[in-house]
């Protein structure tokens, strides 16, 4: 821990190997040829390699996998970097500057259908599960528990649904004071998460309309949402820019320990266990590096199942390396808040919510097509596709993107090499298409195989024609 990552990691030891290996006997080289495993094993054709992140706690599969060797156990020398922010981090893998990065489970998606930035970008593995908050202010939040119905004890009924914000933000445009809100990316799970909430709580988030060359977000809103960068939403919302945010970790719980606002709802409890980040690379980079590739999700398959074996004993120690200003940077007290199975509402509210981050179980790392077009009803309820598109277009871009088949080799390989156990991954029969599934909010029931009769069960948001 608290190694520098300004020079390449492993390169020493790569220096080492090429070093004894160049002073070996033919003879010896020969013997070493006879022995059974690696050597008759395809290459990585890349082996120095330079990842991406944004400084968020779910970038923990990438810290870990360089913390604990396995990268280095697949052959790869990887130097881990933070990006600016989502938009530089997803043109650096374009243009090749990263090899990969933690992305954005949108970011894919939104790239290979043209909204934003195009291009053709696929992912092979899912970075975690859960993991994010909506906050309000302090002023916001001693509006909304008028509205919020009390335990016995006092405290909040939770889920706290979007109907207790209702009268607030009606207040406000009775003033003629627009409700801002922040999320952090256009097409990220935090920008659809808020939408959600929002629109069960029959608040309108805004719609896109792309055709029209409006891209705010904000066409007939009665929120109006913006882009925030992760790690100034606190301070954003101090200042009072905006009024609340959703964002993922440490974010949220940061604004209870500054004592600025208060984290209203977990995304658990707005779609429980909903897919959140991806690891993702350009698609020509992955025809042209396939075993590099599939080196690179082996170790984050590993990565995934430390930081959740053992009931999450790993935990604390996985707090401690995120604590490093090379990695979060936030205060260990903060990150361990969330990421040990607790998570802080108002000040002093601390609940139990032991799947708040999930990196490895309920099969989180696997790739299902299903999660990626909930993804893409998304982009389609709120306009970022503006026009209709057919159940088969949305399985088609889903495939296009999401890549189970490379995921399934690095599993067999962990399976073969005694890493991991056929059991801690989907059927080899699976479809890509999780059960149908009604653990949202607001009941409605999600079936990733009929996207359009999906669509069709919202009161808020465009539907088919």
């Amino acid at each position: 821990m608290g190694k520098t990552r300004s020079v390449k990691p492993g390169a020493s030891r790569r220096s080492f190997v090429k070093t004894t290996l160049a002073g070996l006997s033919a003879a010896a080289l020969f013997s070493l040829s006879l022995l059974p495993q690696a050597i008759h094993a395809a290459e990585p054709e890349k082996d120095e390699l330079k990842l991406g992140f944004i400084k968020l706690t779910d970038m923990a599969p990438l810290a870990i996998a360089y913390e604990k060797g396995y990268f280095e156990d697949e052959g790869l020398y990887v130097t881990l970097e933070a990006q600016a922010n989502w938009k530089v981090l997803l043109d650096r893998v374009i243009d090749g500057e990263l090899d990969g990065a933690h992305m954005l489970a949108g970011q894919p998606l939104g790239a290979t259908i043209g909204f934003g930035t195009k291009a053709d970008i696929i992912t092979a593995f899912s970075m975690d599960l859960n993991g994010n908050g909506i906050t309000v202010s302090n002023a916001v939040w001693e509006e909304m528990k008028k509205h919020v119905p009390m335990q016995a004890d006092g405290k909040p009924v939770h889920p706290i649904k979007a109907d207790a914000l209702k009268p607030v933000i009606e207040k406000y445009k009775a003033e003629g004071k627009p409700f801002n809100m922040g999320m952090v990316f256009p097409v990220s799970t935090h920008n659809y998460e808020l939408r959600y909430w929002l629109a069960a709580g029959g608040i309108h988030p805004g719609l896109y309309a792309p055709q029209k060359g409006d891209i705010s977000g904000q066409i007939d809103a009665d929120a109006f949402l913006s882009v925030t960068p992760p790690p100034q939403m606190p301070a954003t919302m101090e200042a009072g820019t905006i009024y609340g945010y959703c964002v993922g970790e440490p974010w949220n719980q940061q604004a209870v320990f500054k004592g600025i606002g208060v984290p209203v709802i977990t995304d658990y409890e707005i779609w429980k266990n909903n897919p959140e980040k991806v690891f993702g690379v350009s698609k020509a980079w992955a025809e042209k590096h396939p075993e590099t590739h599939k080196r690179m999700v082996k170790a984050l398959i590993r990565a995934a199942m430390w930081l959740d074996e053992n009931n999450n004993a790993n935990r604390p120690e996985a707090v401690q390396i995120l604590s490093q200003p090379n990695y979060v940077g936030a205060d260990a007290e903060v990150i361990a808040n969330s990421m040990t199975g607790t998570f802080e509402y108002e000040k002093g509210d601390k609940r139990e919510v032991p799947d708040f981050n999930v990196f490895f179980r309920y099969n989180a790392t696997y790739p299902f097509y299903s999660d990626a077009i909930w993804y893409l009803t998304q982009m389609r309820r709120w306009g970022q596709i503006s026009e209709a598109k057919s159940d088969d277009w949305y399985k088609d871009i889903a495939k296009q993107v999401y890549r189970p088949d490379i995921y399934r080799e690095a599993a067999d390989e962990l399976i073969a090499d005694g890493l991991a156990k056929a059991e801690d991954f989907p059927a080899a029969g699976e479809t890509g298409f999780k059960p149908a599934t009604n653990e949202f909010i607001d009941g409605v029931t999600y079936d990733g195989s009929k996207p359009n009769d999906y669509l069709k069960q919202f009161a808020i948001g465009l539907k088919d024609q």
